[in-house]
């Protein structure tokens, strides 16, 4: 197939190079000229997992251009993948849509034939059939599910691994206006996905409905185990791995995000739930358990900030591996590490921090505050205090020389127990969270998590 997509971002970028792969012709659209002309060199506009290696594999079926008109007349379908910030009471705004879709629209009413338009971007219930539609029908002068046809359609990936998301999704999710546009996206995906995923075709706002409800349930799976973790470190025995390997072995469960640790972060979780909670409270249905799962999400920082506090020696100097909200990633977006960061210096303490992919972003969000380590074991040689905030594979090589002073052994609190802990012996002390705290370290602490050695 012709497929033009609307924006060149994090996740429009990787669609566009996905499509190429899967032999399709693709013209990639965008406001910034710099991502277009990444494209059009061959370049990834920017970090993510293989998506430089794909852009260049397929360079001879991917182009990108500023003009609208263009894109739109060479293609059959045309994907809009623009940002849409949430406003100030938790709704998405959908400026950047509805200026695309002028745009679009526009160029639809010069078009012979049919086009099928699909939003990808994330929005709120009623968007896409109350804003959109109307926007494209004034914009083409033509008519909805006669002259062109207009699918919901977003993506459910994680930045750091958007391109295998995308080829190996669960499920393909289309809100269509007409049988013939969804039928011609599910064509589209069955020769695009590895996965042969469950495609799931049904009106706008149940579609709608059902992308910000994914979101909403995952972080309240993510936010019961953070609550089960803080339960069980006040329990003689009580292991929250342990408990969370039974619960997810139970089908109605499963394992997926149940591990306690710390809260959720970057530019989607927090901010789905946040919808879902406007969305509900709008129609006078109470937001209790959206709240809740915010509540005890954005309670990990300075829960975490108060463990760090209660044994840090005086003048001693706090370290954080992690910046970014996940690994694989240089997004640090509502990240755990920049909040637990911006905490611990606005009390005063000196603060060291160290993340593989995202120190330019962290630099820029937290100059002067803090200190900038050149690698994990620099950050863990300055530190009295390591908090491992971010489990990216490289804190695993930190190894007992990392730590080795002459004075007291520094501690490390092993937030996602990525760490031997006999490898440290008599070089520091590891603490995990989510077990009970035992020892001389309940006594400074009582329920805070357990020494390992």
């Amino acid at each position: 197939m012709k497929l033009s997509i609307i924006g060149l971002g994090k996740l429009g970028a990787p669609m566009a190079a996905v499509m190429a792969h899967k032999g399709h012709t693709v013209v990639g659209v965008d406001v910034n000229a710099a991502f277009v002309r990444a494209i059009e060199e061959g370049r990834a506009p920017f970090p993510e997992t293989g998506l430089a290696e794909m852009i260049q594999a397929n360079r001879e079926r991917l182009s990108a251009t500023l003009d609208y008109e263009q894109a739109v007349l060479a293609t059959d379908v045309t994907f809009i993948i623009v940002p849409t910030p949430s406003e100030p009471d938790g709704k998405f705004s959908l400026r950047h849509v509805l200026s695309a879709a002028e745009q679009v629209g526009a160029a639809l009413g010069k078009k012979q034939g049919w086009h099928v338009v699909a939003l990808s971007s994330t929005v709120m219930p009623g968007s896409t059939g109350g804003k959109l539609r109307p926007a494209l029908e004034a914009a083409s002068g033509k008519k909805c599910g006669v002259d062109f046809g207009l699918c919901y359609n977003p993506e459910f990936i994680a930045l750091g691994s958007v391109i295998y998301d995308m080829l190996n999704p669960d499920m393909i999710l289309i809100g269509e206006s007409d049988q013939r546009s969804g039928a011609l996206l599910e064509l589209l995906y069955a020769g695009v996905c590895d996965s042969q995923p469950k495609i799931r075709r049904m009106n706008y706002v149940n579609a709608e409905v059902t992308k910000i409800s994914v979101n909403t349930f995952v972080t309240t799976k993510i936010s019961y185990a953070n609550m089960l973790a803080q339960v069980c470190e006040t329990l003689p025995g009580a292991d929250a791995d342990v408990v969370t390997a039974a619960l997810g072995c139970d089908t109605r469960i499963g394992p997926k995000y149940l591990k306690g640790a710390l809260g959720y972060g970057g530019p989607c979780f927090p901010r789905d739930n946040a919808a879902f909670a406007a969305m509900a409270r709008t129609n006078g249905v109470p937001a209790l358990l959206a709240e809740a799962t915010d509540e005890v999400n954005r309670n990990q920082a300075p829960r975490l900030a108060k463990m760090i506090l209660s044994q840090l020696p005086e003048g001693g100097t706090a370290g954080i591996l992690g910046l970014s909200y996940k690994p694989d990633t240089n997004v640090i977006e509502e990240s755990q590490g920049v909040a637990l960061a911006r905490q611990l210096a606005a009390a005063g303490v000196r603060v060291v921090v160290y993340d593989p992919a995202a120190m330019e972003n962290a630099k820029a969000a937290l100059a002067g505050q803090v200190g900038f380590a050149g690698s994990a074991a620099e950050c863990a040689r300055q530190a009295d205090v390591l908090a491992i905030v971010t489990p990216w594979t490289e804190f695993q090589a930190l190894r007992a020389e990392d730590f080795k002073r002459e004075n007291e052994k520094p501690l490390v609190l092993d937030c996602w127990r990525l760490l031997q802990p006999g490898v440290f012996d008599g070089a520091a002390r590891i603490m995990t969270l989510g077990c009970f705290a035992d020892g001389a370290a309940s006594a400074a602490q009582p329920t805070g998590p357990r020494p390992v050695s």
